[in-house]
């Protein structure tokens, strides 16, 4: 089935179709449909050979914000599985958008052709899914909300009502995609005691079920673990190996491109380069001159706005004492002991599932346990009178979790500065010297000319950048960095490791670091807690 849009500014016969975004961000468009004219979308009559699956030629978006500097020409062909890179910021989720459909066309032309054996609606033949964290979207907010507390693990649903909520008409494919993916085994197990492995699959086997011709994964590897990472790769490979989809994932560094990947698209500046051969690609490495720039240059330490915070005087910043924590009859954290001293670096690392975000939560006092274990921060016995805001008031902290929270449409700016008093809106007026600091962290992270941008339309790295810098803006004594670099691009990751760098150096400063990946950890960490999975 063939399906055409031309774009044209004066044509009084396009069609505005609506948008529907699910959970799982999937497209829903082209659903009401009929034969129009050629100047608007339309079905075409059965092609006997299927050669393009999806093609935009010299196209051009109608929004002004959205839109590329050079007309995109962009072609997905049968048996390609396509890789679309580039830095933060640079509008690989624009380009996605303007190929698939979601953007409305200027002028150009985008077609697809699916084949005689494909759906009726373009939104079933194409399923794209944004994934954020570790937990992925489409249950990620009721996973958050329900994790911490054990007593609602039977009120969550299970992988099989989340998967029953899908349209598929298909049993026998149904029932191989599960066997395929080894999902049966997951069927009865309430959503929170997936591991996060277990959800990415969850997830994916939602955008199968209706028998796709194309799955766009965008940051599919965020937030796993090596192993879990793995696990992502071979089953999108054995999807390949099946023929059943073809595949386009959104990526931001050269590594995070598979084998299976036959062709990239590299993403600059809002221009689109043309269709490299993945051979080719790698042979060049052209990613940008951005990545030119990392390559040939050395980050130099950047200069921070002056410290304004008390300096901590505490011995222990943190003391955890034989601290257990249960999510129904799973035990997260066992028995842990942990002190971490004034002054120190740490890693914090382990699989996913391990228990780092919980022991963050119990720290951050966001864990309802946390009140029931024997805990010390800042010298001060959890329990002892103080408020839980008398103990953010000295942490800095940003997660994939908060970034998660943060999806408002409030100004850069205002994000950065609710740092001051742990709030996503601001209830209090900031003084000159706290404005200063915010847009002297906007500089440090190159940022600045967003501060007036709303949070939402920024790339998940920019925003990532800014949630960065309202960690640091109050100068705390504790800094938590929950997978800090998660989406950011190459010369980022660089410029956040310096400016951690610069920030440990001042006097007092502890720092808790959570990665996957050693090699992202700053120099300055010097002390390691690795926490195992129990079964």
């Amino acid at each position: 089935m063939a399906i055409t849009c031309n774009g044209n500014k004066d044509d009084k016969k396009i069609l505005v179709f609506p948008l529907f975004y699910t959970l799982d961000y999937y497209i829903y468009f082209c659903k009401n449909f009929n034969n129009v004219s050629s100047q608007g979308h339309h079905f075409l009559s059965n092609n006997t050979t299927m050669q393009t699956i999806i093609s935009l030629q010299n196209g051009i978006a109608g929004d002004l914000n959205r839109r590329f500097d050079t007309p995109i020409n962009f072609e997905l062909r049968e048996g390609e599985h396509l890789a679309v890179i580039g830095v933060n910021g640079s509008g690989k989720s624009t380009l996605i958008q303007t190929v698939t459909g979601q953007l409305f066309l200027k002028t150009g032309k985008l077609s697809f052709d699916f084949g005689s054996d494909s759906h009726r609606y373009t939104s079933e033949n194409i399923r794209y899914v944004t994934f954020n964290d570790a937990y992925g979207t489409a249950t990620a907010d009721y996973y958050y909300q329900q994790r911490w507390n054990s007593q609602d693990s039977d009120q969550a649903p299970c992988v099989k009502e989340i998967l029953e909520r899908e349209k598929c008409d298909n049993l026998s494919w149904k029932a191989h995609l599960y066997d395929l993916l080894g999902i049966n085994s997951l069927l009865e197990k309430p959503i929170i005691m997936l591991s996060s492995g277990e959800l990415r699959k969850m997830h994916i086997a939602k955008l199968l079920l209706s028998a796709p011709k194309v799955l766009i994964l965008e940051s599919p590897f965020i937030g796993l673990d090596a192993p879990s990472r793995q696990l992502l790769i071979d089953l999108l490979q054995h999807l390949i190996d099946e023929a059943t989809v073809q595949i386009i994932l959104v990526v931001s560094a050269p590594q995070d491109i598979p084998a299976f990947v036959t062709h990239v698209y590299e993403v600059d500046n809002m221009r689109c380069s043309r269709k490299f051969p993945l051979q080719e690609y790698r042979a060049q490495e052209t990613i940008t001159a951005r990545r030119a720039a990392i390559n040939n240059r050395h980050i130099e330490l950047p200069v921070l706005p002056e410290g304004n915070g008390e300096i901590c005087t505490a011995e222990e910043i943190v003391r955890l004492e034989n601290v257990s924590i249960r999510y129904g009859s799973r035990t997260i954290i066992d028995r842990l002991n942990w002190t971490v001293k004034n002054g120190e670096k740490w890693s914090l690392s382990g699989p996913n599932g391990a228990g780092k975000s919980t022991l963050l939560s119990l720290i951050c006092a966001d864990n309802p346990q946390a009140y029931s274990q024997n805990i010390t921060l800042f010298d001060h016995k959890r329990g002892s009178g103080e408020s839980i805001w008398d103990i953010k008031k000295h942490i800095g902290y940003v997660s994939p979790e908060i970034h998660r929270s943060y999806l408002k449409d409030i100004p850069a700016a205002e994000i950065v500065a609710s740092g001051y008093y742990d709030t996503i809106g601001l209830f209090r007026r900031l003084t000159p010297q706290q404005i200063e600091s915010c847009m002297g962290w906007l500089d440090a992270f190159g940022i600045s000319t967003l501060r007036d941008r709303s949070f939402v339309k920024l790339s998940s790295g920019e925003q990532r950048l800014l949630l960065l810098a309202r960690a640091l803006v109050k100068d705390p004594a504790l800094l938590i960095l929950d997978e800090p670099l998660h989406g950011l691009d190459i010369l980022n990751k660089e410029l956040a490791r310096a400016i951690i760098e610069t920030f440990a150096s001042r006097p007092n400063k502890t720092i808790i670091y959570v990665t996957h990946y050693p090699e992202e950890l700053p120099r300055c960490i010097d002390k390691a807690l690795i926490l195992k999975r129990n079964e």
